[in-house]
């Protein structure tokens, strides 16, 4: 089945359960057209409770999305982006068979991790258009005001562009692998399937060009940044979308783009207020995930709704009694640049005497860990680089310590200007950070991505090499709805490839031929 065919079948399904409840039961000749278990989406927005419930939804699609069958297994943020950016990279290692597809790139355009993932991430896109076409009129007649409506279009426009961004770190090519961005990328959807001519409309759209989906999303995140609250109640907080997270998932995208001076732009606007600051120690954002001062916006789970035993982070991730089917690879634990007395390597790692495994998320009976979305910690070593690939070494080091100096307690082993040699020694060693950092949290395939074509870092060279010889996919009606998968699967295979050339003596790789 080509990836047109599926995609007109998943824009079906999708207008089929948005217009289920005009149709859920016949008794002989008669259909009830408002059955009373049911809403459509003109009366989910006719009071605003209704509004409320309607926005949600739209976090609901985000954290459990469907998969085969009908399981919820956290797709597409609930876990599963965590799994398969952490299953994508190096420093997390497979296991068992269960991540096998996708740690060995032997996936293709029908594999239900990734066909889930492209279904799950557009429904979530869907919900969002449909709350921001409801809540808009809801406002014009009168249900909600105007500021109410922006404000609930700003959470689901963030929503979009999140989704977005997911879908092109996993199915297009890098931002840098055309001048300007002009490669293709995938079908940016910003109007409700929720009618007949709609769903014609959504099957016929083409792709955007990668350029064209970041000017789109920096568009989304602007009036979210514009309309949103700086400060929720409570949880909230943490679980609804803020101003703040509208510019941290600013400071993500530009640094994809590699426009270094908006970075710190962004970047500014939270580093100069106290709204957020790193927790006291490593752990703090995972051992208070509900309520902490550095997590910016996560995905909330709960003990009645979560990503269940096949999906949930604390028992992908964790040791007995979880799972312990994802392990840290011996290639970041052994990296000489991550030192042995750092903090992170004690509160946020545990060994079950086979392997270490991470500790992050640890309620493995009840499996309602939050999923981190976004930290602190990563605006200030999103903001590091960008000032580091600018050359300015001091304002880079004094970020990049803010993060590291609360893992690493011993001051003789602390960086200094006398560090590092040059700002691309110093970019090398915030690169490596993250690693440690977001270790378990999904980001290293994102960072492999964007740093494909990156032209100061060796370890990206084969990448480089290897990403300018994969086959154009080609131009036509397929050219508009396939997920791109043979632009992503080379680079994972070759990644691989390359690393079972070096650490072979650890025993833990096959070559893959």
């Amino acid at each position: 089945m080509n990836k047109l065919m599926i995609l007109r079948k998943s824009l079906i399904f999708l207008a089929v359960l948005l217009i289920a409840g005009l149709f859920p039961a016949c008794e002989k000749d008669t259909t009830d057209l408002l059955p009373f278990d049911r809403l459509t989406d003109v009366l989910a927005f006719d009071t605003p409770k209704r509004v409320e419930l309607s926005m949600v939804g739209v976090y609901d699609a985000a954290q459990s999305g469907f998969y085969a069958g009908g399981a919820v297994r956290g797709y597409p943020f609930g876990a599963a982006n965590v799994e398969q950016g952490d299953n994508r990279g190096e420093d997390m290692l497979n296991v068992a068979t269960f991540y096998a597809i996708t740690y060995e790139a032997t996936y293709n355009p029908t594999t239900a991790n990734n066909d889930f993932h492209w279904q799950t991430l557009y429904s979530l896109i869907n919900r969002a258009n449909i709350v921001i076409e409801g809540v808009q009129n809801a406002a014009t007649k009168g249900i909600i005001t105007d500021a109410q409506a922006k404000a609930y279009e700003g959470e689901a426009r963030f929503l979009r562009a999140l989704a977005h961004h997911e879908l092109l770190i996993h199915f297009a090519r890098p931002y840098k692998h055309t001048a300007g961005a002009t490669h293709l990328g995938v079908p940016y959807r910003t109007t409700p399937v929720n009618t007949t001519d709609n769903l014609n409309e959504a099957v016929a759209k083409s792709r955007n060009t990668v350029k064209e989906c970041y000017d789109l999303m920096f568009a989304d995140l602007n009036f979210a940044e514009q309309n949103l609250p700086e400060k929720r109640s409570g949880s909230q907080q943490i679980s609804r979308v803020t101003q703040g997270a509208a510019i941290a998932l600013k400071t993500r995208l530009y640094l994809h783009t590699g426009d270094w001076a908006n970075v710190v732009t962004e970047g500014n606007k939270l580093l100069t207020k106290a709204t957020y600051k790193l927790t006291a120690t490593p752990e703090g954002p995972f051992a208070g995930y509900t309520s902490n001062t550095e997590s910016v916006f996560s995905i909330e789970n709960s003990q009645a709704d979560n990503s269940g035993v096949n999906g949930a982070l604390p028992v992908m991730y964790s040791i007995a009694p979880g799972r312990a089917l994802v392990a840290i690879s011996p290639i970041i634990w052994n990296a000489p640049f991550w030192d042995a007395t750092d903090l992170r390597r004690t509160q946020l790692a545990k060994n079950n005497g086979r392997a270490w495994f991470s500790h992050k998320y640890r309620n493995i009976t009840t499996q309602d860990d939050w999923n981190p979305i976004l930290r602190y910690a990563e605006v200030l070593l999103n903001v590091a680089e960008a000032q580091s690939r600018q050359g300015k070494m001091p304002e880079a080091l004094a970020l990049l310590n803010q993060v590291r100096n609360r893992a690493v307690t011993d001051v003789a082993k602390q960086y200094t200007d006398a560090s590092f040699a040059d700002a691309i020694a110093m970019t090398k060693a915030i690169l490596n950070e993250r690693r440690i950092e977001f270790l378990g949290e999904g980001r290293r395939w994102a960072d492999i991505h964007r740093l494909a074509l990156d032209p100061d870092f060796p370890q990206a060279v084969f990448l480089r090499k290897f990403v300018t010889t994969i086959p154009l996919l080609p131009v036509g009606p397929l050219a508009k709805t396939t997920t791109l998968m043979a632009t992503i699967l080379g680079l994972r295979l070759l990644w691989l490839q390359f690393l079972t050339t070096i650490i072979g003596s650890f025993g833990r790789f096959q070559r893959l031929s």
